[in-house]
């Protein structure tokens, strides 16, 4: 019997596996996972609430993007379809033809791609079009 010495304490091979280490390092990692999971999950983004502005000009054109992504040029003369370079050069030679305070508003569908909203502004302000404004529903 070579796997027993004869002397004192014989060496016995272990034919079981220790749970307790197995079990000791899942729980730490269930802890820390349990601790870290609230910090992973995006936030709700709080918007800024809007409000009323305290003098509106007289004058607004309007750039409505709808559901398609299309985008007209609404001015008190009329509606144009056209496109973001075309639409900055328009809103630059409209509010130069008025001779009363402008203001350029981009009306979008809420189910457009935010994109869209971005580069109809850098179009405007790439023309150089002063006082540009987003519209809103107000809500309570």
């Amino acid at each position: 019997m070579p796997a027993m010495a004869s002397r004192g304490r014989g060496r016995r091979t272990i034919n079981e596996i220790n749970m307790v280490p197995f079990i000791d390092v899942m729980l730490v990692l269930l802890i820390i996972f349990m601790v870290t999971a609230p910090m992973l999950t995006p936030g709700v983004i709080d918007v800024p609430s809007v409000g009323k502005a305290a003098k509106q000009p007289p004058l607004v054109a309007q750039i409505l993007i709808d559901k398609g992504g299309q985008v007209q040029f609404k001015t008190p003369n009329g509606t144009r379809t056209l496109s973001g370079r075309e639409l900055g050069e328009a809103a630059r030679r409209w509010q130069k033809e008025q001779t009363q305070e402008t203001a350029v508003i981009i009306s979008a569908d809420k189910g457009i791609a935010y994109e869209t909203v971005v580069k109809t502004m850098d179009a405007l302000q790439k023309a150089g079009v002063q006082r540009v404004g987003l519209s809103v529903k107000q809500g309570g």
